[in-house]
């Protein structure tokens, strides 16, 4: 555990029990939201691949073009 959870979690125990309760209630569905994004990303490799392929297969028969974030 890195010394700044180790700090938070202190400072976590001296608060009242209702507010340590909603405190780990919001860090397990982080946790679990991280865990279940990392596990999208390492799904989603081979599909992101092809649309990297087919992206650069545009660009080189010229059907793309250069547009700012303002122009999306």
């Amino acid at each position: 555990m890195t010394a700044s959870l180790e700090k938070a979690f202190v400072k976590a125990s001296h608060l009242p029990k209702a507010v340590q309760e909603q405190l780990a209630e919001q860090m397990l569905e982080d946790i679990e939201g991280e865990l279940e994004w990392d596990k999208t990303l390492a799904n989603s490799q081979g599909l992101l691949e092809e649309m990297a392929q087919k992206a650069r297969r545009a660009k080189r028969k010229g059907k793309t073009r250069r547009k700012g974030f303002d122009e999306l």
